[in-house]
């Protein structure tokens, strides 16, 4: 007898029936003086009662500034206290935070800020050579017209800006009398959204994937479950606090568990995060392959004691077996676990457990979380594939998004008549339920754990001067997986090379989506129907620059 592609998570714990607030209040209730964060590169700590009374005056100061539950408000920011604190207090507050990208530049900004209609920003001063505030102000009132406050996270050389305000003073100014946040907070309901992240699609610009509390809280909290999280891990979170794998699997995971959560430092440092493992005896380290190889292959890799590991997860792209075995091995990781999702799903679809054999943490993404169903189905004619012929991964359950904010075309084109949210990744589910990502439907590139989409770039490339044509694909590459390459048919008459296209990227789109690889050609491959077959393109670069698949393992 034929069995098929489908299967449901165990129900062994019931869904958290809380808001994020309630939640986590109850937690600090039973963890008053434990520590709940550690940010090594700030110089702060903070038990979960200091956070509870931290994130409560917040939440009644954003209240007292103007804004109103249902409003949405931005986050621009690197890993720091701002960011965790920000995402406790507008759960409280009933507002909804959307997650900026710190890469992002005045197009891609200006248009998630439009999207979504955000109301006010909290952002960064600068970081390196990223002037945070001076895109705002470039951008201006007229191209952002819902933006009415700016705060600034405190930087000792700046000076106070005209028509931005400092985020230490709007905690400092936090009313006294919260019972106005109280009231509001008795309205939150667990359905409501809290979140907002953009992912790209194959037709656009990013869209605004809306998530609920019930989404991200259950989310963070099984996927704690499959490490066995307990109040006594110390969790490093290295990875960004814009993805879900930071603010999810990383925040909400731990503080669901009363573990404590330790930043090593604004955005990923393999050095730093070595030396933070060590100092804060951390159980559990997260990270994509990219973060495990930089820390393995480091100079000053022997010199750190990173016995007290025991799990994390990895993510983000497949890990090959070599540093599977090194990450088990020399980093003592060895109920590391691995985890596959999209923003869309909250994000964590399956993964394995502390005692998956490792044979099936590096061929495999674990299996179907509880609560949640998944399905591989024929993308022609959306049948359920039998066990072990690839299909389109598809999850239903409580982790599927409410829906992309102000799109509701998009929406049905993601989220079927039957709740079914549609991956466009390939995959198989063999006989034990373990599911395997063979491809992608979509043209979509990962590289270093970041998923870019070809169509957005093309058609940020197609704004450049002297652009008649582009298409843009994924090559493979040693260190990130795989890396952009675009290829360019020039209008006639017109001069163009490398540098003029970089240089039209630089400020404009986020430092990842920029091409490494340009060739200038006269024409596209293309089917007798005049298709362009973009596998063909990806096939000859590979050949020429010498990048076979087999040649990154």
């Amino acid at each position: 007898m034929k069995t098929l592609s489908h299967e449901r998570g165990t129900r062994f714990a019931d869904l958290i029936d809380q808001t994020i607030g309630d939640c986590f209040d109850e937690m600090a209730g039973k963890m008053g003086d434990h520590v709940a964060v550690v940010s090594r590169h700030e110089g702060i700590r903070l038990s979960y009662g200091e956070l509870r009374q931290q994130s409560d005056r917040l939440a009644g100061a954003l209240l007292a500034s103007g804004l109103e539950p249902g409003d949405r408000i931005g986050i621009w920011s690197h890993t720091n206290i701002a960011w965790l604190l920000m995402q406790l207090a507008t759960a409280k507050a009933g507002l909804i935070l959307v997650n900026i990208n710190p890469a992002y530049r005045t197009s891609e900004l200006e248009h998630a800020l439009n999207l979504v209609g955000c109301k006010a920003i909290v952002t960064m001063v600068r970081y390196r050579s990223s002037e945070y505030l001076n895109m705002l102000r470039e951008l201006g009132k007229a191209r952002l017209p819902s933006l009415e406050t700016i705060w600034w996270i405190d930087d000792a050389d700046c000076p106070d800006e005209a028509g931005a305000q400092r985020f230490s003073d709007l905690l400092r100014f936090a009313p006294e009398d919260n019972a106005s946040l109280q009231a509001i907070r008795r309205s939150v309901r667990p359905d409501d959204a809290v979140n907002i992240q953009f992912t790209s699609g194959t037709t656009g610009l990013p869209k605004a994937a809306t998530l609920s509390h019930r989404n991200i809280l259950n989310n963070g909290f099984f996927v704690g479950e499959c490490m066995k999280l307990t109040h006594v891990d110390r969790v490093c979170v290295p990875v960004p606090m814009y993805h879900c794998f930071g603010m999810v699997m990383g925040n909400l995971a731990c503080l669901t568990h009363g573990s404590t959560l330790v930043y090593p430092a604004e955005r990923f440092d393999a050095e730093a995060v070595l030396a933070t493992v060590q100092a804060e005896k951390c159980t559990a380290l997260y990270g994509v392959p990219t973060m495990f190889i930089a820390a393995l292959n480091h100079s000053r890799f022997a010199e750190f004691d990173l016995g007290s590991l025991r799990t994390g997860i990895m993510a983000g792209s497949p890990c090959p077996v070599e540093i599977m075995k090194r990450v088990v091995g020399d980093m003592h990781l060895p109920e590391i676990t691995i985890a596959y999702g999209m923003t869309e799903t909250s994000p964590v679809s399956c993964q394995s457990v502390t005692d998956t054999p490792v044979d099936k943490r590096v061929s495999t993404v674990g299996q179907v979380l509880p609560h949640l169903e998944i399905k591989m189905i024929d993308p022609l004619t959306g049948q359920t594939v039998e066990r072990g012929q690839p299909g389109e991964l598809c999850t239903r359950g409580y982790s599927v998004m409410l829906g992309y904010w102000n799109q509701p075309e998009r929406t049905r084109e993601a989220i079927d008549a039957e709740g079914w949210m549609h991956s466009g990744d390939l995959a198989t589910l063999d006989a034990e339920g373990f599911v395997n990502i063979v491809g992608r439907i979509k043209d979509m590139v990962i590289r270093g754990g970041e998923n870019l989409y070809p169509r957005e770039i093309e058609e940020f490339l197609y704004t450049c001067p002297g652009v008649l044509d582009v298409q843009v694909v994924g090559v493979p590459d040693k260190h990130f997986g795989e890396e952009l390459c675009a290829w360019i048919i020039v209008t006639p008459g017109t001069a163009l090379d490398d540098d003029a296209v970089r240089d039209f990227c630089k400020g404009r789109i986020a430092h990842y989506k920029v091409p490494k690889y340009i060739r200038f050609v006269d024409a596209f491959p293309t089917t007798v129907t005049g298709k362009i077959q973009k596998y063909r393109i990806r096939q000859i670069m590979s050949d020429e620059l010498g990048l076979n698949e087999q040649n990154t393992a």
